[in-house]
């Protein structure tokens, strides 16, 4: 009988998921994941950034590499069967959570290309592929929550896809991310309890920056709002996920047995060292919620963290602080904005490299 854990009681009395947001092949054959989730690890989440770590930093992919590379197959042809190798193993060591949760948990992650992110019928198209070569019922393909990934995300989730919405940075961009699902939802003429969605809302990363502008303002109050931004901009989120689910339109929709879209906390890493090592997870617990952790945050959070519902108070203080930073002058759209683009430009910075270092390896070979 495994040892009650934090992370166990996130979910059995949160209500919360705890999953693990990083993947390498060596925790997948040496059995690291699968003592994960026996410690309450109920789903992963991968992106490119991810893939390129784990692909240049061992050897453990380079025989299966190789055998690529000497069928026939280019370079990028080699990257993706590397990935969807990764991606089936993990999905069949979390496929018993899926299985006990109903399908609720136990999902695996795999980004489309991110260079599609701005290309809205290849953003389909490639999500499209994805399900259909790994044909796993606990597969998210995750599609950029950018203008442009609106429309293949309704089109997904119409086709009956499960789909992970990635790189949200605003209110705004989640209420139509979530208008989005409900209308594929809507679109879809089949049984909805099959299909599944999450929205990605990412943490960290706006208070890095909300911090900076509010540091170049430098009053006092300035830098009283300094690590508000990002677990407010959470809690107003989450407070729109309550009004959705209460209203007409999604009722509609669960009667047909669609699951709601859940709210998962990406980018919970701590940037700034003066915060808390958790502070985003313990600010952020909440029912019907997702937190996607790195390995070192997740350790962190069992070590020392709180499991205690903390997400549903402060809703109006939330909203304050938020006032109390966009009356400082900072434009909360333009931060998102930022945010998307560079979050873009990062996973295909770590694509292209990821490919240079493959192309060179091949040449070795």
């Amino acid at each position: 009988m495994t040892n009650t854990t934090r992370l166990h009681e996130l979910y059995r009395h949160c209500g919360q998921s705890p999953w693990l947001d990083n993947i390498r092949r060596g925790w997948i054959t040496g059995g690291d994941l699968r003592r994960w989730v026996e410690q309450g690890v109920r789903g992963l989440t991968s992106n490119p950034s991810i893939f390129q770590k784990a692909i240049t930093a061992t050897a453990d992919y380079d025989d299966e590499f190789r055998d690529a590379i000497a069928a026939g197959l280019d370079v990028e042809s080699s990257y993706w069967r590397l990935v969807t190798s990764d991606i089936a193993a993990a999905a069949s060591v979390l496929r018993p959570v899926y299985d006990d949760s109903d399908g609720l948990d136990g999902y695996v992650s795999v980004e489309v290309a991110p260079d599609l992110a701005r290309d809205s019928a290849a953003t389909a198209a490639a999500a499209r592929r994805l399900h259909e070569q790994l044909a796993l019922p606990n597969l998210y393909v995750k599609i950029p929550g950018t203008a442009e990934g609106l429309v293949p995300i309704a089109e997904m989730i119409a086709e009956g896809n499960s789909i992970n919405v990635t790189l949200i940075f605003s209110v705004e961009r989640y209420l139509e991310v979530a208008d989005a699902y409900m209308s594929g939802l809507e679109q879809n003429p089949g049984d909805l309890s099959g299909v599944s969605s999450v929205a990605s809302f990412f943490v960290s990363r706006i208070d890095t920056e909300v911090d900076r502008r509010l540091e170049a303002i430098g009053s006092d109050e300035a830098l009283r709002l300094r690590g508000t931004a990002a677990i407010a901009n959470a809690k107003v989120a989450y407070s729109h996920f309550q009004r959705l689910c209460s209203e007409p339109r999604w009722q509609a929709l669960a009667a047909r047995g669609a699951r709601p879209q859940r709210l998962l906390w990406a980018s919970t890493s701590t940037k700034n060292p003066a915060y808390p090592d958790t502070l985003y997870v313990d600010e952020l617990i909440g029912p019907h919620t997702v937190n996607t952790l790195p390995d070192a945050t997740l350790e962190a959070f069992e070590h020392h963290g709180t499991a205690a519902p903390t997400l549903a108070s402060g809703i109006d203080e939330a909203a304050e602080a938020l006032d109390r930073i966009a009356a400082m002058g900072i434009d909360l759209a333009a931060v998102a904005a930022q945010l998307e683009d560079e979050g873009v430009a990062a996973f295909a910075k770590s694509f292209d490299e990821l490919l240079v270092a493959l192309n060179d390896k091949a040449d070795g070979l």
